[in-house]
């Protein structure tokens, strides 16, 4: 969903090009996965330049102030808790060792995800203006 045609465009172009480079990836052995991955790269790229021209036209947001640090602690989360998950794996042979550090991981990452990403969105959102 686009608010203007020329977003829609841009994002229409840029999700065939993720999936033309997804299928160059996935076939790059072969002379036309490379040629759809270069092709692929060239629309990311093309859409890129798209979406950072368009973003002047849009405007100031309803707030400035940018919870920065909230977003980047929710980031911290995700990816600690991902962390988590994949060391807690090499870190002992038992079915519970790995278990619990799994859930641990699960419950670090959700808290990131859950709880702090949606409330860093929620201090800048649109409809405060």
């Amino acid at each position: 969903m686009a608010a203007t045609t020329a977003q829609g465009r841009t994002f229409s172009l840029f999700m065939v090009a993720i999936t033309v480079t997804s299928a160059g990836i996935a076939y790059l052995s072969s002379g036309s996965g490379k040629a759809a991955l270069v092709i692929g790269l060239i629309g990311i790229g093309v859409s890129i330049a798209s979406f950072l021209k368009i973003k002047p036209l849009e405007g100031k947001t309803g707030n400035s102030s940018d919870p920065t640090i909230m977003k980047l602690a929710g980031l911290a989360c995700a990816l600690g808790g991902w962390i988590i998950v994949t060391y807690g794996i090499h870190l002992t042979s038992s079915v519970s060792g790995r278990m619990t550090t799994s859930l641990i991981g699960l419950a670090v990452s959700l808290i990131g995800v859950i709880g702090l990403l949606p409330a860093a969105a929620r201090k800048n959102a649109i409809w405060k203006a």
